[in-house]
């Protein structure tokens, strides 16, 4: 055989090898590393790798992109009483706006895998797009005159989806107030439905089939046991075998609304893809070197057998986080209160831990009355992070301060240890035109 055929011998097998390896991994494989055409924005890199929850149809255009933003982001849209809704576009009056910009996909200002030109939130239009649609704001609002269009979207001013922090009836009605509220307050959580028809269990109810006495002493002081949770009502969850981790399947079957924020958010969005736990590891903040790898689920921040909200809501989040913020927190306002709360000095909900901020507790409606759930999305308030106000800043600050509080970077860096440095003119602007 000549050297010439063994060559093209050699070239046809390491192209049907490549070939069929790459065929496998798109046909085959949840993740597809080769296939992804650069690097994902902030808030989907950890599920760049399974291409087909974006991707869900391999024949689709935007139209499909657009519809699985839609599959994870309508909900917030709605909580957030979308101010720039897709509806508001499809309205005839409107039409010569898309001429200027495709406003009704989302796709159009949220572009992926283009991290040279992806700006805050994940947007990949030049910052000032707002013009395409207010270039004449200043002959309706005087006040804006002279302003740059790329400084709307700025902290303390506008957000392109939910302006409620901003609208002039909202910056009228809380217009005074004191820098810190003489009550300051967070709501009483409401206990999960499931868990307050049993009764309390005694460490001489235990039904557990495998377990060490510490686990089973841990277990009879806790607020399951308290509530009537058995150790088969987690460890055989639906009726499976004994488990000795039983994992979200067991905490869905009364915290099925906890589970779902989680899900949704940065800490469990990868698990939901079905790509396996978030680890610190292939997370893009900063975390202690000797964080947790094995991955995030219920048990990492509340422990099975003593799951005491004060560890979840403080000690779980500094002992992975370790960015500037996180670091400054035992040292700030937040945590002084915080601690009085812990020892008893202050009431309940007088204390702010890094919780009280990033999962917020809200109130719902469920078969008529209103219950307050803790939000476990903590991906939820964070950006634009003026969506803290009403859900947290407000509950112990004024509306005026809380602007200035999250418009002032190194203040946040510092976790608010001091006062802002510099100051958002909303509410001035929204009095001097209201008296007119």
């Amino acid at each position: 055989m000549s050297r010439k055929v063994v060559i093209w011998l050699v070239w046809l097998a390491l192209c049907f090898g490549l070939a069929g390896m790459l065929g496998y991994e798109m046909f085959v494989q949840e993740q597809k590393p080769n296939f992804v055409i650069g690097d994902a924005t902030h808030g989907h890199h950890q599920i760049e790798l399974s291409c087909d929850t974006c991707h869900t149809s391999p024949f689709g255009g935007e139209e499909v992109i657009h519809d699985a933003c839609l599959g994870c982001h309508q909900e917030e849209l709605k909580s957030a009483h979308d101010s720039h809704p897709i509806k508001k576009f499809t309205d005839p009056r409107n039409a010569d706006r898309l001429e200027k910009i495709n406003a009704v996909s989302c796709v159009t200002c949220h572009g992926e895998h283009k991290q040279d030109r992806t700006f805050a939130m994940g947007v990949t239009l030049p910052d000032d797009f707002c013009y395409e649609c207010h270039a004449d704001i200043a002959e309706n609002r005087p006040s804006h005159e002279g302003m740059g269009f790329e400084t709307c979207a700025s902290a303390g001013c506008h957000n392109y989806h939910d302006n409620r922090a901003l609208y002039e009836d909202f910056l009228l009605a809380n217009s005074e107030g004191d820098k810190v509220k003489a009550v300051a307050m967070v709501l009483e959580r409401t206990g999960t439905d499931a868990l307050e028809r049993k009764e309390a269990l005694t460490i001489n109810d235990a039904d557990a089939k495998s377990a060490s006495p510490e686990h089973l002493k841990e277990w009879a002081a806790s607020i399951h046991a308290d509530a009537g949770v058995n150790c088969t009502s987690c460890h055989e969850p639906q009726g499976q075998p004994w488990q000795d981790d039983p994992g979200l399947a067991a905490c869905n079957s009364c915290h099925e609304n906890e589970e779902k924020g989680f899900l949704l958010g940065k800490h469990g969005m990868k698990l939901a893809e079905g790509l396996g736990k978030m680890s610190p590891a292939t997370g893009r903040q900063i975390f202690h070197d000797d964080a947790d790898l094995t991955g995030l689920d219920c048990s990492s921040c509340h422990d099975a057998h003593n799951p005491a909200p004060q560890i979840a809501a403080v000690e779980a989040c500094t002992s992975c986080h370790n960015d500037i913020h996180t670091q400054n927190y035992a040292t700030s306002p937040h945590a002084d209160l915080w601690k009085k709360e812990q020892s008893g000095e202050l009431p309940e909900g007088s204390g702010v831990s890094c919780a009280t901020c990033h999962m917020p507790r809200e109130v719902h409606k469920e078969f008529g009355e209103e219950v307050v759930r803790v939000q476990h999305n903590q991906s939820m308030n964070l950006r634009p992070n003026e969506k803290m106000i009403r859900t947290v800043c407000m509950s112990c600050h004024s509306l005026a301060f809380s602007l200035d509080a999250l418009a002032d970077p190194a203040l946040i860096e510092s976790n608010f240890n001091g006062l802002p440095a510099q100051h958002i003119p909303s509410i001035e602007m929204v009095l001097k035109r209201d008296a007119r």
